[in-house]
């Protein structure tokens, strides 16, 4: 899937942007469609099982997209999907099902949800799951009532409430439950979130939408029996010059430990997290704050910028993410979608589109200024064989290859060191109106600095013709350093096509280096690199399509392209069992 964030630098997305509208007449519906004016009719080697996961969720064939509704229900987690039954392009879309025990491997069940009547004709599309009271969940859903894309807001219920799959949903007649009144665009006005009680007593939801180019969240609010839904005078929260907003997600996070929240939680020692995903830059975007609950807006904090330089939840390709709280293990987990970087024709040779990264933890850091996520700890169970490497000395241009494992479906963890931030490179000034994708891709893997860069080279060819570097490089900013973290896939693949996306992905990281040490975890299979920075202060995903790094002819290096040197105090990296996918 070719899409509008093709361009390293966000500042130009408005110039394309005005093209596409000259060019087509209508900007197309997000995370629901592909940008068909940037496909491909480039064709090559079917991939269909060299770029296919071993471990990351993909159903066996077709296209795929948002993580729907997911929920923990009677010992069972629920996912349920934006799916094309028909093909592996966007189009048909439906709500696929499946179950797991342990968010890894899955069962698939027959369709949730489909288009079947008046109130959802014409398509059924993102939406969010409740428990309510007395343990009964319902489904909030956007359902397309007609050719022009109006949008309504529905509900589905379980057919058995005693089977512990929940296999079938029922769609009962006295939806819509929201229709969008004349202040509202009824083409964007979609994706409700999980709801919410107030102290009043009040089920509350919101749903993404725009206006005049100021993104907004709509709040609806219900009394108890979750059917009469009111729209609020005021939208939650909104911010100019952002675009439309999808797939909002709103929830508490705690001020005292990694524990997750209720939803409905609003006690003490709490900040409230608000993500919304920018339709125009493809990126997962939030902030932090308040929440005042008699007044029902979010005041986001001081540090949290709203708007397009703000906090991402992934800095590379993640989008349409959905959260949602395991009340079993007493965690809030993310969830979300990961779209192709090739060809749409390649995509259909393949006969699959579409990959989730692996469920995440997630929590604020104790700092209360930005979220932390790690790979949920079930994923060990896959981990295999292991090597090991300690202490470590990586001069100027030194690499170090990680043999014994199956590199090309690994997890691998480094802790690196270094004597000195004296190297520390001085960040340009001019480099300071610019995204860190941006400066990544000035400053990558092989230009030469002080402290960095270094890092792993993933998926690597044995002469290094390609590879996805993820590395570090630390500057001096006045009296501060910062640190970038990139995943350059410019080098990923030898494949020559000019629509594949092969950005140079990069967020800073927020971290502490008194102790002078980095961490990385690469979560490596087949066409995705998941990245996490700091414990996951930073996390970076990418898709990339290797031609020579593929199967046992995938590579993995340690390298240091710095004049500091660096130390690998520890690398532990395993070889990923398949997950399964029955």
């Amino acid at each position: 899937m070719e899409i509008l964030r093709r361009s390293s630098s966000l500042w130009v997305l408005p110039i394309l942007l005005l093209c596409f509208f000259i060019n087509n007449g209508v900007f197309v519906d997000a995370s629901h469609k592909v940008y068909m004016h940037l496909q491909s009719t480039t064709s090559h080697v079917d991939a269909s099982k060299v770029h296919r996961t071993g471990y990351h969720f993909q159903p066996p064939k077709n296209w795929i997209n948002d993580p729907n509704g997911p929920m923990y229900y009677n010992g069972v987690y629920h996912l349920f999907y934006q799916y094309n039954p028909k093909g592996a392009i966007w189009g048909n879309i439906i709500w696929a099902h499946s179950v797991s025990k342990d968010l890894i491997n899955w069962i698939p069940l027959e369709p949730a949800i489909y288009p079947s009547k008046v109130f959802d004709k014409y398509g059924t599309w993102s939406g969010s799951a409740t428990i309510l009271p007395g343990n009964k969940p319902v489904i909030l859903y956007t359902g397309i009532v007609d050719a022009n894309k109006t949008q309504v807001q529905n509900y589905a219920i379980p057919a058995n409430m005693s089977d512990p799959y929940l296999r079938k949903w029922i769609k009962p007649d006295n939806n819509p439950l929201i229709v969008a009144d004349k202040t509202i665009n009824k083409s964007q006005f979609r994706d409700p979130t999980t709801a919410w009680m107030g102290r009043d007593g009040n089920w509350r939801i919101l749903v993404g939408s725009v206006r005049n180019h100021r993104g907004k969240v709509i709040m609806y609010k219900s009394n108890k029996n979750f059917m009469k839904w009111t729209k609020a005078k005021h939208p939650l929260h909104s911010a100019p010059g952002t675009g439309n907003w999808e797939c909002p997600d709103f929830f508490p996070v705690s001020l005292k430990n990694k524990d997750g929240l209720d939803t409905s939680y609003n006690g003490k020692d709490i900040k409230h997290v608000l993500k919304v995903s920018f339709d125009v830059t493809r990126f997962d975007h939030y902030t932090i704050g308040t929440y005042d609950t008699k007044k029902d807006k979010h005041f986001p904090d001081n540090t949290s910028i709203d708007g397009w330089k703000g906090l991402r939840l992934d800095y590379g390709n993640y989008y349409a993410s959905k959260t949602f709280f395991d009340s079993g293990k007493n965690r809030r987990i993310l969830l979300g979608w990961a779209n192709e970087s090739d060809t749409r024709d390649n995509d259909v040779r393949k006969g699959w589109a579409g990959v989730h990264p692996i469920p995440r933890k997630i929590w604020l850091d104790s700092s209360g200024k930005q979220l932390v996520q790690w790979p949920v700890q079930e994923l060990e169970t896959l981990r295999k064989k292991k090597v090991q490497l300690n202490n470590k000395k990586l001069n100027k241009g030194e690499k170090v290859e990680i043999k014994g494992i199956t590199v090309a479906q690994a997890d691998v963890e480094v802790i690196f060191s270094f004597a000195s931030l004296e190297k520390a490179e001085l960040f340009d000034p001019s480099w300071a109106d610019l995204y860190a994708q941006d400066v990544c891709a000035i400053k990558g893997s092989t230009v030469q600095g002080g402290l960095g860069p270094f890092g792993l080279l993933t998926l690597a060819s044995k002469n290094l013709e390609e590879y996805t570097p993820v590395f570090f490089r630390i500057f001096k900013a006045q009296d501060k350093y910062k640190v970038l973290m990139c995943s350059d896939a410019s080098r990923s693949s030898l494949k020559n096509e000019t629509t594949m996306y092969k950005p140079s992905f990069a967020g800073y990281v927020d971290v502490d280096l008194a102790d002078k040490k980095l961490s990385l975890r690469s979560l490596i299979d087949h066409s995705v690199v998941e990245s996490f920075g700091a414990g996951g202060k930073t996390c970076i995903t990418s898709r990339v399509y290797p031609t020579l790094a593929i199967f046992d002819k995938a590579h993995l290096f340690a390298f240091n392209n710095g004049a500091e040197r660096i130390t690998i105090e520890t690398l532990n990296a395993w070889s990923m069992a398949n997950a399964k996918l029955h």
